[in-house]
């Protein structure tokens, strides 16, 4: 795998940088999936009629990796209903009529961490995923022999277009991350830091330096890294903050390196400090549709509709609204989806804004072989996956590919490449399925 400095440079768009965060109050009632994570959806632990609080858990994690999940208002369980998922899971969410009281549980108590074991039992309880999009437990990251750990990254990166809600967590929740910091290394070890940051977001790596200097007791650097898309991807980002290369099928840890998002490391911070789990997420809501695109502190299961009418109503009907950025982010269908745990921005794009270009043949010219970050061959991706030649797209590191979109964004030609290369691992796994029944 080749990791070089390629990629590409994206208008950026950060529109609501400059905007106070605005906290949403809560909504007349929230959907709260079981599945807001990579790995088993949770599993109910309420029904219909039962009363919850701010903080009741409502899901019980199924498995290593999987997340707890909690009530985000107080009131009723009204409803087990069926939900469909951006990506076409379908599991189950408890839709929750909230009493507007905003009770909290009289069993929220701050966590009592005295050792490794114990840090990793109370982030599981907490439900804390990669807050930054990825959804990954948080929990299954920590639980890593700590002589492993060599540095621990913090992702600021925020590379895709609109996305600010990272940025303003790091200029807003400094003390929070301060606090995650210093409890990680007191109670994993976790040799030197490294905060990286995409050089165009001058407030944050201020507000981080301040932060970083405050801390004796190991080092924490903050990192300027060049704006370039896509930054803020984990083995791209390990490779720019450390040198470091992740092998295809190799995790962080087996480099040395545990990488945790900056908004993810904030939420750490509160919940150690108040036993709070995770509730409430800061969003990016924006795109030309929105009347006032800003930033939103908002009940997790808050419906997209909600948090649009909060930012003023749409301007007009969106012809695309996507759970994320541009490049990475998943469309869904309508606007009565619900805020999920790991959602960093809605976008409410207009159709000049997702326009899609007519797609013509392959010409050949190499351009997205030169633009991904791993140096692979997208064209030839393509092919192996029309044929459905899964040893030629085993032989191509399909499984490399962590679809950025950027070979999608420079072809000349508008091929889906992106979307291949996910159907082409899809191919390769229902495959490898087959092979392991047979």
């Amino acid at each position: 795998m080749a990791f070089s400095l390629t990629g590409i440079h994206l208008p950026h768009r950060k529109n609501t940088i400059k905007q106070p965060l605005a906290v949403m109050s809560a909504p007349q009632s929230v959907a709260i999936p079981m599945s807001m994570h990579i790995g088993r959806p949770a599993v109910p632990t309420v029904k219909v009629g039962d009363t919850v609080k701010v903080g009741t858990k409502i899901g019980d994690a199924n498995g290593k990796i999987s997340a707890c999940v909690f009530s985000s208002v107080s009131g009723k369980v009204i409803k087990l209903s069926e939900y469909l998922g951006s990506d076409g899971s379908v599991t189950t969410a408890v839709v929750i009529e909230s009493d507007g009281e905003m009770t909290i549980d009289p069993e929220i108590a701050r966590p009592v961490v005295n050792n490794r074991e114990e840090l990793v039992s109370a982030i599981r309880e907490s439900g804390i995923v990669g807050l930054g999009g990825a959804g990954f437990p948080t929990h299954v990251k920590l639980d890593v022999d700590p002589s492993k750990i060599e540095y621990l990254i913090i992702n600021g990166a925020e590379c895709e277009p609109y996305i600010t809600s990272d940025s303003v967590t790091m200029m807003t929740k400094a003390d929070d991350m301060k606090y995650a910091l210093l409890e990680l290394n007191r109670l994993i070890g976790i040799g030197k830091v490294i905060i990286g940051i995409e050089n165009n977001k001058k407030e944050a790596i201020a507000s981080m330096k301040e932060m970083a200097s405050s801390i004796k007791d190991f080092q924490v650097t903050v990192r300027a890294l060049r704006t370039l898309y896509p930054q803020g991807g984990e083995k791209v980002l390990v490779y720019h903050t450390t040198g470091r290369k992740i092998p295809t099928g190799k995790l962080p840890i087996d480099v040395g390196c545990v990488v945790l998002n900056c908004t993810t490391l904030a939420a750490i911070g509160a919940y150690l400090k108040t036993g709070m789990p995770l509730v409430e997420k800061c969003v990016t809501v924006e795109g030309g549709a929105v009347k006032n695109p800003q930033n939103v502190l908002a009940r997790i299961g808050t419906s997209l509709q909600d948090l649009f009418e909060f930012c003023g109503g749409l301007t007009e009907q969106p012809t695309k609204i996507i759970y994320g950025g541009p490049m990475m982010g998943i469309t869904v269908p309508n606007a009565d989806y619900p805020l999920l745990s790991n959602t960093n921005a809605v976008l409410a794009l207009t159709a000049k804004e997702a326009w899609l270009p007519k797609t013509t043949a392959c010409i050949r010219c190499g351009t997205c072989v030169n633009t991904c970050p791993f140096g692979l061959a997208p064209a030839n991706i393509a092919e192996a996956y029309e044929k459905k030649d899964t040893d030629a797209l085993e032989e191509l590191s399909i499984t490399t590919c962590m679809e950025c979109g950027c070979c999608s964004f420079v072809c000349p030609s508008n091929r889906p490449l992106a979307q291949i290369n996910r159907l082409s691992k899809q191919l390769l796994k229902e495959k490898k399925r087959e092979e392991k029944k047979s």
